[in-house]
């Protein structure tokens, strides 16, 4: 009571400071006094007079330090300047605040016999302040936005005026944050009534109308459930706002989530279920009629396009529980579907069509009986033509509307009527043979009609038509029909090998491709691994689809881990164990009786009991546990006592399979078992491995030694294999002496026999195969570099073969000699990669041996050539190049190539290309010429010496390229046919690559194109000399293969490309305009060209390329005054003939 008193004191007595005390004990949570409380206490009398006395103290202070002027005394402050004002302001601040906080408390307390004349004015004045407070202010701003929102809502005198600024207040302050917080949408709806104060048409309005439009912008406004009331609040503010509300949602739409739509949605129909008289019919034309306008016209690839579907989606939904919704729907629809489901375009019909689908059915409530019934048919009527469409886009469309309408309105349906449908669907969609799109959909909604029950008893008498396509030709209409079999498994509608039998889903399994076969699987799984029977019934059934198809089986297995857990994988492995074991106990107690009575009972046992001379189903089983133990090999790695157990198993019983089974069907898998196990626990067998290669015979097939290989890589023992290529390589005759010490001594000569084709076999397999390689690049720098050495003997015997001279290994034949040559390269590169980090450089071994081919194999086979020798030694020689170019082709493109490396290489081409004999290599130049142009692309090149002259290389080399195919078409015309045939696909791709590199190598694309347009000029103008020499009538070229073979071939790449047609011209009019087009026979050429481009493609600057052409021509003019028969007269009038043609409008 005392402390009410002494505050009402000092408010009377106008004592700032104990004024602001009270206030701060009131800020003080540890304190008691409260204003909120003290002002409730208060009596009429009391209040009234309070606040008069606040009113004058609020003025005072305001009059002495005017807020105006508080951004001036701040920026003195900041100027070291006058420094007396800022204790002023902070007091007149408190003082604000002070006010404030009264005020605020003192609004819940107003009641009708209070006179709040006072308070009006404190609150007035404070509201002014509001606007006149700099930034700095904020607590304070954010104390009188509060209290303006109390009067507001208290709903006291003047409440427009602190409304507006409330609202505007709110509304700014949401934007200022980095973030929109739910708060301040919140405090939003609470005022949102106070929007309509504002006077749409006022200068004061404008900024609240951006500020507006900013909350549809902002997706935590649009989340919101408040955020979303006053969203559509917005829409009854003012008619041409709604216009301007929607062109903003129209255009944020691309930029907002598909999952956002169902919320815009909302809002709109809120808006539009609470609107009335003018608002409601523009909600309804200019926005709902305007999504509709727009779901039906937008392309299909739009983004915009589901997501106004999406929009539209929610007015559907609204369809059968909101009143009034029906009839809007079919009303604006009325003027857009129907039209636009007859329209010329497909699209615009397809999109019409799932609109069409999604509201069915569009029916006015207001219609009779019978009024409903004929437009229900007439709908149906529509359905029936979308399903009939030329257009397959449009057919697909039908279906997926004709599914989703059966299964929403089977029990409305009349029972003809859905037959037609299911027919119309099952036994004539579901073969159409012009679109695998429409068949798609078929299988792909059927799973649709398959929710709704009652479809089932029909749909299982129809579905068995559609066996058959399982085996369609496109891969997505088998996906989507094995996925319709799983829906029909899941849904038991019927028995799925019913529809399509057991035979045909494992032929299916066996041939195709993995999508496809994992949903075959996941079908048949629970068939042929029933995982809730006993493991027995798992082996039965196993056995069974090994019978049935053993390549189904393998696949079947292969992806059986995606469908159970790993422990049953190996649950099943050790139950097929014991079922082979059970055999072979079988067949040996079999054996062991000689009992005849026993005999006759073995031999009349029935044909379908698995025994071990079932060779075919012992085999599949046992390729059946490899395919299991790959499949579950990373689980195992991480359970190692579940990996010892089954370790364990299967040593146990391996050499008794080995004794057991002899078939290679049976001793395959047998192998590939065995490199699962560590040799330590298969020691019998894995200490022979090394012997049953060694033992191999000349020229076995890689099936019998591909899994030993693969057995000692797994155990880390490359190593052995890599002595016995050793052995087999360079093996001599070895002498061994007898004891004793007599000068006659007995001398036994042991020779170890050598297989250097078998040898090289396992050393290409080694290095061919990914695992294995990675094996062998394991082994010590040195092992592997003796390896090197061992396949460098290559070049030995080579060189003799070439010099003619005895080869000091006489096993290696030529062919031998050029496998370990290809080997010994591969190696090199291998090495270099793997070994480049540490500094070893084995490319040095590849510079070597070019080297040596350059001196030594190059020219005798150049030489031998010239003479028309063609005898062996010329052979080896140019099978020795081509060996050594293809490495050195693979070498750049996996970027091992240095430049210098790069450019002695077609230093070394260029050398070959200039004898007769050069032609052989160019299909392996031209790719050498694309990998280094790609090569170019990836590092960027500098401008060194090395660079240089690179570039220069590639720009002569292509040249003449092109020359030695032009001389060799001369000279024999059929073996040039022949070898522009041979090189259409390098050169393509070497073109191809060339274009990319426009930009960042341009000088290579200058060069080759430069080349390519001479080469093509030349040659037609040659051709079209000599035919104008004959007499022959020069007639306009109507197809390019008239043009000659060359000329023809290099075209045909350029014409494939855009891009490769542009930068032909623009080579040929940059020749134009620096007159290397010059005479008559290359303009005449170059005019011949362009006549053929321009009737393939229309592009404008083929026109700019005929008309420099044609300026070109005219220097020539004085032609016309020579003989009608001169060859230059008759090239000048066909040339001006065909640009005239081109020019032509």
């Amino acid at each position: 009571m005392a402390r009410r008193e002494a505050f009402l004191q000092a408010v009377f007595n106008g004592s700032i400071d104990e004024f602001l005390h009270f206030i701060q004990l009131h800020e003080d949570a540890a304190d008691s006094f409260d204003l909120n409380e003290l002002l409730q206490e208060l009596s009429r009398k009391q209040k009234e007079p309070l606040w008069e006395k606040l009113k004058c103290l609020l003025t005072q202070v305001l009059v002495d330090d005017p807020v105006e002027e508080w951004q001036r005394v701040g920026e003195e402050c900041d100027g070291d300047m006058e420094m007396d004002g800022a204790p002023r302001k902070e007091q007149t601040t408190a003082v604000i605040q002070g006010v404030t906080t009264v005020v605020t408390f003192s609004i819940p307390t107003v009641d009708e016999n209070i006179n709040c004349k006072d308070l009006l004015e404190c609150a007035l004045i404070l509201n002014g302040v509001l606007y006149a407070l700099p930034d700095s202010e904020k607590s304070l701003a954010g104390a009188i936005q509060h209290l303006c929102e109390c009067w507001w809502q208290k709903g006291l005198e003047g409440k427009e005026q602190f409304g507006k600024t409330a609202f505007t207040l709110v509304l700014r302050n949401s934007f200022e944050r980095k973030s929109i917080v739910g708060a301040d949408i919140t405090r939003l709806w609470q005022i949102h009534r106070a929007l309509l104060c504002f006077d749409y048409d006022s200068e004061e309005s404008n900024e609240v109308k951006d500020l507006l439009l900013r909350c549809f912008m902002s997706i935590s406004h649009i989340k919101k459930e408040e955020g979303r009331r006053f969203l559509s609040f917005l829409f009854t503010w003012n008619v041409n706002f709604i216009k301007m509300i929607h062109g903003t949602v129209k255009n944020q739409l691309q930029w907002f989530p598909r999952s956002l739509m169902t919320n815009i949605a909302e809002i709109y129909f809120r808006a539009w279920k609470k609107a009335s008289g003018e608002i409601l019919e523009v909600i309804e034309h200019n926005c709902i009629q305007d999504f509709m306008h727009h779901a039906v016209h937008l392309p299909r690839n739009s983004p915009l396009h589901p997501k106004t579907r999406e929009l539209l989606s929610y007015f559907h939904k609204q369809n059968k529980c909101r009143q009034g919704v029906e009839e809007v729907l079919y009303r604006l629809y009325q003027p857009i579907l129907w039209k636009a489901l007859k329209a010329r375009n497909s699209e615009v019909r397809s999109n019409a069509a799932l609109l069409f689908v999604d509201a069915f059915p569009i029916l006015d409530p207001h219609f009779s009986k019978e009024e409903t019934d004929n437009e229900i048919q007439r709908q149906f009527d529509e359905l029936f033509a979308l399903l009939e469409d030329t257009h397959p886009l449009v057919r697909s469309t039908g279906v997926l509307g004709a599914s989703k309408i059966a299964f929403k309105y089977w029990e409305l349906i009349p029972a003809t009527v859905l037959i037609d449908l299911l027919k119309k669907l099952i036994k004539d969609l579901a073969f159409d043979t012009t679109s695998a799109d429409v068949r798609c959909s078929v299988f792909k909604c059927l799973p649709i009609i398959l929710d709704n029950v009652l479809s089932h008893p029909l749909l299982e008498q129809l579905l068995p038509a559609l066996k058959y396509n399982l085996h369609d030709n496109s891969e997505k209409v088998r996906v989507a029909f094995v996925d319709m079999l799983l829906k029909i498994k899941s849904v038991r509608a019927a028995k799925f090998w019913k529809i399509c039998p057991i035979e045909h889903l494992l032929t299916r399994l066996e041939i195709d491709s993995r999508p496809v076969s994992r949903r075959l699987v996941n079908l048949l799984f629970s068939s042929f691994f029933p995982v809730d029977q006993p493991e027995e019934v798992w082996c039965e059934r196993c056995v069974t689809l090994i019978q049935m198809n053993p390549a189904a089986a393998r696949k079947f297995y292969q992806y059986a881990h995606e469908y159970t857990s790993p422990a049953n994988i190996a649950k099943l492995m050790l139950t097929i164990q014991s079922c082979v074991n059970a055999c072979i106990q079988e067949r040996l107690k079999a054996c062991d009786s000689d009992d005849e009575d026993s005999e006759k009972e073995n031999t009349s046992m029935p044909n379908n009991v698995l025994s071990v001379a079932d060779t075919p189903s012992m085999g599949g089983l046992l390729e059946v546990v490899v395919i299991l133990w790959r499949s579950i090999h990373k689980a195992l790695d991480r359970n190692e006592a579940a990996k010892n157990h089954i370790v364990r198993k299967f040593a146990s019983v391996l050499g008794e399979y080995f004794k057991t089974f002899k078939d290679d069907r049976c001793i395959s898998p047998l192998l590939i078992l065995a490199s699962f196990m560590p040799p330590a626990a298969i020691p019998a067998f894995s200490c022979g491995v090394i012997s049953k290669l060694r033992n191999l015979p000349n020229g076995a097939t890689d099936e019998k030694y591909s899994t030993l290989i693969d057995c000692l890589c797994r155990w880390g023992k490359v190593g052995h294999v890599l002595e016995l290529i050793h052995d087999w390589i360079i093996a001599e005759p070895s002498t061994r002496e007898s004891n004793g010490t007599s000068e006659r001594r007995v001398r036994i000569q042991e020779v170890h026999e050598s297989k250097p084709e078998l040898a090289l076999d396992y050393a290409e397999y080694l290095l061919t195969h990914h695992m294995n390689r990675d094996c062998l690049l394991s082994l010590p720098k040195e092992k592997l570099s003796q390896f090197l050495i061992v396949l460098q003997a290559a070049k030995v015997v080579l060189d003799s073969n070439i010099r003619g001279t005895c080869a000091r290994f006489p096993g290696f034949h030529q062919t031998t000699a050029l496998r370990a040559f290809s080997l010994y390269c591969r190696l090199s590169i291998h090495l270099q990669y793997k070994f480049a980090s540490e500094g070893q450089d084995y490319l040095s071994d590849l510079k070597e041996t070019g080297a040596w081919i350059e001196n030594t194999v190059l020219p005798a086979f150049l030489t031998e050539e010239q003479e028309g020798n063609l005898d062996l030694s010329n052979e080896t020689a140019q099978l020795v190049i081509q060996t050594y170019l293809t490495v050195c082709k693979d070498l750049i493109a996996v970027g091992l190539g240095d430049l210098e490396f790069e450019v002695h290489l077609l230093n070394m081409a260029l050398v070959m290309t200039c004898k007769d004999g050069g032609y052989v290599f160019i299909p392996l130049l031209l790719s050498i010429l694309k990998e280094m142009v790609e090569a170019s692309l990836v590092h960027h090149l500098d401008s060194s010496g090395h660079v240089t002259e690179l570039l220069d290389n590639m720009q002569n080399m292509f040249q003449r390229i092109l020359e030695c195919l032009a001389i060799r078409l001369r000279s024999l015309r059929e073996e040039g046919t022949q070898l522009i045939h041979s090189v259409q696909q390098p050169l393509g791709e070497f073109i191809h690559v060339v274009q990319g590199c426009a930009v960042t190598c341009p000088v290579i694309h200058h060069g080759v194109l430069s080349s390519l347009l001479a080469a093509v000029v030349v040659e037609t103008g040659y051709t079209l000399q000599q035919k104008a020499s004959s007499s022959e009538e020069l007639t306009p070229a109507k197809t390019f293969s008239e043009l000659p073979p060359l000329s023809y071939a290099l075209m045909r790449i350029v014409i494939k490309s855009a891009n490769v047609i542009r930068s032909f011209l623009n080579e040929l009019m940059e020749s134009i305009v620096n007159d290397e087009i010059d005479g008559i026979h290359s303009i005449t050429s170059a005019a011949y060209i362009v006549a053929l481009i321009k009737g393939k493609y229309k592009p404008s600057y083929i026109k700019d390329t005929a008309s420099a052409l044609q300026r070109k021509l005219t220097t020539y003019s004085e032609i016309t005054k020579e003989d009608v028969s001169s060859t230059k007269r008759m090239l000048y009038e066909f040339a001006l003939l065909a640009l005239d043609e081109i020019l032509r409008p």
